[in-house]
């Protein structure tokens, strides 16, 4: 909550996180499937019960939050929620349906499944990104000049959120953006931190960046006169 926290103060309206569930279905805002790389708890979330992982200390001085904490702490947020594992998807439709966020969250997950799972149970349509395979069917769609024709398989999908490349496969062109703009969806980037990489993306014409290094990127969006206020 405190990384949020800082990113509310820094001025920004958008955040990104991970989610899982707990054994007794609690949605956490959490990347890892185990507490042990980042916390002084350990074990795997999904085995665990949430006075367990409430017990768990991000750096030894945060809690892990839930969903909820972080959809309703801040009402005007809008959070981009990465559905980590099935598991998860039933959490946090609750989470959604409990503080009616869902005019302020997109749904994400490298599953497809899962973001259909997630977006069915919904009780109001919500923003959506690609999954991988959709993702990369598109990539190589665009390199085969096909783009047009895969437009179709984009339907119900808000945004796409990919990396520079997959491996050596360079994924963020200037084709793809335009092929991507050209069916009405968004292009988001994953995940930068160096300022001139973040220049040369935003110069490509994507329209969001995932970063570790908020402090970054809102240096970059002030150079470039696109920063809010």
């Amino acid at each position: 909550m405190a990384a949020f926290a800082a990113a509310v103060d820094l001025g920004y309206r958008y955040i990104e996180t991970d989610v899982h569930a707990t054994f007794d279905d609690v949605a956490v805002a959490f990347h890892d499937t185990t507490l042990d790389r980042v916390t002084d708890g350990s074990g795997v979330i999904a085995e665990l019960r949430w006075p367990e992982v409430n017990r768990a200390n991000i750096g030894g001085t945060e809690p892990v939050p839930r969903l909820d904490d972080v959809l309703g702490t801040w009402p005007q947020l809008r959070v981009n929620i990465d559905i980590k594992a099935a598991a998860a998807v039933e959490p946090t439709v609750r989470a959604i349906e409990r503080t009616q966020a869902h005019d302020r969250v997109c749904i994400a997950s490298f599953s497809d499944a899962r973001r259909r799972a997630t977006t069915r149970r919904l009780s109001r349509a919500v923003a959506t990104s690609a999954g991988r395979s959709l993702v990369s069917s598109f990539v190589l769609a665009c390199r085969a000049g096909l783009a047009s024709r895969a437009q179709r398989w984009l339907a119900g999908v808000h945004c796409l959120q990919v990396p520079v490349r997959f491996g050596s496969l360079p994924v963020v062109t200037s084709r793809l953006v335009a092929q991507a703009h050209r069916g009405g969806r968004q292009v988001h980037v994953w995940t930068i931190n160096d300022a001139a990489e973040m220049h040369q993306l935003l110069d490509l014409g994507v329209d969001g960046i995932v970063t570790d290094r908020a402090d970054v990127l809102r240096d970059v969006l002030i150079q470039r006169g696109a920063w809010p206020g």
